[in-house]
C-alpha cells in the first residue's frame, strides 16, 4: 500500500502546486472545532478526494505521553474525535493509532478524556506496534504493520517547540509509526548528524505518504517542547498535501526562521516538497503580515541520545506498560 499512496501524493502535489489551508479556530469548543474542520476539507477539496467508503483510516495524532489536554503536549482530543466522526460520515472505518514514547495509546488518550468516547463510536485504539522491517534511507527501519495496511493515513500534529529539532510541525509526527523503543535507538545512532538524522525522517514521511496533514495549531506548545514547553494560543488549523509547504506556513505563524530547522534544510537539500515559502498559495484565512512577535522557541539540546538514556527510557516504559496493564 505505502508505494501506491507515495504516487498518490506525489500526482497530487504535481497537481496542485503547493496550497495550504489556514482556517482561524478560537478555542476547542466542539461545535468550533467542526465549524473549522469542515471548511478545511472544503477547502482541501472535500473529504471524497482523500477518503473512499470503507477505506481504514489512521487518524496518527501526537500522542507523546499520557498528559491532559490543557499541558499542550498532545493533539487536542476535540481534533480527534472530530476528524473520527467526520471519517465515519463518509463510510470510512477510523482508528486512533500511535506508538507513545511513555504510556501507550489507550493511557494518552484516557488522559485525554476521549477513550470511552472513541470506545462507543467503536473507534480502535491501536498501539503502532508489530514491526515490519522496511529500506529506509539504506537502512531497515521497524514500521508499524497497521500504519502499512491502513488505506489512508491523515497524519494530525501538535504544533511545538522541540529541544533537539527546533520545531515539530508536520514531517516529525510520522516518526510515531516506528515502533517502540526503536525511536531513541536511532536518535542514537543517527542523532550525531542532524541532516543524516533528518533524511530518516523525511525518508519514513514519503514512505507512509500520509493524505493529509493538520496541524493543530489553536494551542501550540511555546519553550522546551516537545513536553515540557508552555501552551500558547495562536488559533488556527495549518493543512495540506506537502508536509513542507505546511512546515513553512507554521514558521511564518511565530516568526522562526525556515532554515534554521534541520527539517526544513535537510529537505531542500534533497528536494523534497515545497521548494521555498514563496511557492505556497493559502486557502482560507491568510497568513498574518505580523507573525507572533514574542513566541518562545526551544534552546536546543543535543539530539543524539545516549545509550544510559536509551537504556532508562526502556526500563521507565516497561514499568509504565506494566502499570497500564495491572491496573
Amino acid at each position: 500500500m505505502s508505494a501506491d499512496r507515495d504516487r498518490a501524493y506525489q500526482q497530487h502535489s504535481a497537481a496542485s502546486g503547493y496550497p495550504i489551508v489556514l482556517c482561524r479556530c478560537s478555542s476547542y469548543e466542539a461545535s468550533e472545532v467542526r465549524e473549522a474542520l469542515e471548511r478545511f476539507w472544503n477547502l482541501a477539496g472535500g473529504i471524497g478526494q482523500f477518503v473512499r467508503p470503507s477505506d481504514r483510516v489512521l487518524i496518527k495524532p501526537n500522542l507523546i505521553v499520557p498528559s491532559e489536554s490543557d499541558k499542550a503536549a498532545q493533539t487536542h482530543p476535540a481534533v480527534i474525535v472530530t476528524l473520527a466522526q467526520m471519517m465515519k460520515e463518509a463510510g470510512a472505518k477510523p482508528m486512533v493509532g500511535d506508538s507513545p514514547a511513555w504510556g501507550d495509546v489507550r493511557a494518552c488518550l484516557k488522559a485525554l478524556q476521549i477513550d470511552t468516547v472513541l470506545d462507543s463510536m467503536q473507534v480502535p485504539m491501536v498501539q503502532l506496534d508489530r514491526a515490519v522491517r522496511v529500506k529506509i534511507d539504506g537502512v531497515s527501519v521497524g514500521i508499524s504493520r497497521a500504519a502499512l495496511e491502513a488505506d489512508v493515513i491523515l497524519n494530525v500534529p501538535k504544533f511545538k517547540m522541540h529541544q533537539q529539532l527546533g520545531a515539530t510541525f508536520a514531517v516529525k509526527n510520522m516518526f510515531g509509526c516506528v515502533v517502540g523503543k526503536e525511536k531513541p535507538l536511532w536518535h542514537f545512532l543517527r542523532g550525531g548528524d542532524a541532516e543524516a538524522f533528518c533524511r530518516l525522517l523525511l525518508g519514513i514521511y514519503r514512505y507512509l505518504a500520509p493524505a493529509v496533514n493538520l496541524v493543530d495549531a489553536v494551542i501550540a506548545m511555546e519553550g522546551q517542547g516537545p513536553i515540557s514547553g508552555t501552551p500558547r494560543h495562536l488559533g488556527y488549523f495549518i493543512g495540506g498535501t506537502d508536509p513542507i509547504a505546511c512546515e513553512y506556513a507554521c514558521c511564518r505563524l511565530v516568526g522562526l526562521e525556515p532554515m534554521s530547522l534541520p527539517i526544513l534544510r535537510t529537505a531542500a537539500a534533497i528536494n523534497f516538497g515545497c521548494p521555498s515559502p514563496e511557492r505556497i498559495t493559502v486557502l482560507g484565512d491568510p497568513l498574518p503580515e505580523t507573525p507572533c512577535p514574542d513566541f518562545r522557541f526551544a534552546q536546543q539540546t543535543p539530539l543524539r541520545f545516549t545509550l544510559p538514556r536509551i537504556c532508562k527510557s526502556i526500563a521507565k516504559q516497561a514499568l509504565l506498560l506494566l502499570k497500564n496493564r495491572l491496573g
